[in-house]
């Protein structure tokens, strides 16, 4: 699905289209029915007829009926959205899984075979000390570990509650609800511990291309893409345009995440009335983000080029002003400075590398 406000979009594939809502919804209600309905049911006419109650479920279960009168029997509307809602959500994190397990890969390759290449590390934008290339993607890494790590933990429970969570219904028509199924109405960390996650991820990922874009500045040129965007009125310009888009996610999933925490914040009673409604779109926007910015940023680093020599010429122009904090501290030690100054660098991305790839191993 390509979306012209979202250059990238259709990278998410079908999840958390309309579609893939209607077909998560009827599983549900199948699931409870306890067979299956063989429905072909339109979207769009689904979405029309949803504003009359304020959901989709109410005008899908008119349908369902009509094939199944005892369909939906004991549920409520919350109880199918949500549920629909959290099946979506595994299916897209197995996408997502798969991307950062991807990009973890990748990256493992580029530290290990950068870990010796010198460049200038940067702090506040000036100059600092002597690094490596090797450390620098380690950094990358290791945010990314931390974001799939945070991805994996989640669960994706259904939810059956019935009108207010009592299971009244449900008890009175001698259903047995199965084992372990919580009832979460107007509790939401289901939800807001998934855009946490989610978020961790366009994090990671616009920590690798923050670093693409300022490396890749002419006057640096210590990176580039390795297929550069073109300019609509200047031939020849090859922007960072992967860089860019990864880069725009980010600066828009922390405020979906923060309106589901809002949501979750501004439930009352023993159905909220507005924060539940609020969470469809928002989650939907917010996976579909992740998921593009997940995969550009698999194909940013795959296309990655490293100009050592610009990064070596850098280093060496800065003179002894990387080694200004190297020689006091040689003083303070009572030692003449040693030829190198790395401290524990490559030892960090060996351990950052050798960590990396047992997980990606153990996933196979």
């Amino acid at each position: 699905m390509a979306d012209l406000f979202w250059p990238g979009d259709e990278r998410a594939g079908a999840h958390f289209t309309a579609e893939d809502f209607v077909g998560a919804m009827l599983t549900v209600e199948e699931d409870w029915l306890g067979q299956g309905l063989g429905l072909l049911v339109d979207a769009e006419r689904l979405a029309l007829d949803a504003e009359a109650g304020g959901n989709p479920v109410i005008p899908l279960v008119r349908l369902v009926r009509e094939h199944a009168p005892e369909a939906h029997r004991g549920l409520t509307s919350q109880d199918v959205v949500d549920s629909a809602l959290m099946r979506m959500s595994e299916a897209a994190v197995g996408s997502l899984l798969a991307d950062l397990r991807s990009l973890i890969r990748r990256l493992a390759d580029l530290a290990a075979a950068h870990r010796d290449t010198p460049m200038v590390a940067r702090t506040l934008t000036q100059h600092a000390v002597p690094t490596t290339f090797g450390f620098r993607v380690a950094a990358w890494l290791t945010a990314v570990l931390d974001a799939e790590a945070q991805v994996d933990d989640l669960d994706f429970p259904d939810q059956l509650g019935g009108a207010a969570g009592t299971r009244a219904a449900m008890a009175e028509l001698g259903v047995e609800v199965p084992a372990g199924v919580p009832r979460w109405h107007t509790t939401r960390a289901s939800v807001t511990r998934l855009g946490d996650a989610l978020v961790g991820c366009t994090d990671a990922c616009a920590r690798i291309a923050n670093d693409v874009v300022t490396m890749s500045r002419p006057e640096i040129g210590e990176l580039s893409e390795g297929t550069g965007g073109g300019s609509s009125t200047m031939p020849g310009k090859a922007n960072p345009v992967l860089s860019v888009l990864v880069r725009r996610a980010a600066l828009t999933t922390p405020q979906l995440a923060a309106t589901l925490h809002l949501a979750a914040a501004q439930q009352v009673d023993d159905r909220a009335d507005g924060a539940w409604h609020a969470e469809w779109a928002t989650l939907r926007d917010l996976v579909r983000r992740t998921l593009t910015a997940a995969s550009q940023t698999v194909d940013l680093v795959s296309g990655l080029v490293v100009h050592a020599d610009r990064m070596a010429a850098t280093l060496a122009a800065a003179g002894d002003t990387v080694l200004a904090e190297q020689r006091s501290m040689a003083a303070a030690a009572g030692h003449e400075p040693a030829a190198s100054y790395l401290g524990d660098a490559v030892a960090y991305v060996d351990a950052v590398v050798a960590h990396a790839r047992e997980l990606v191993e153990e996933e196979r």
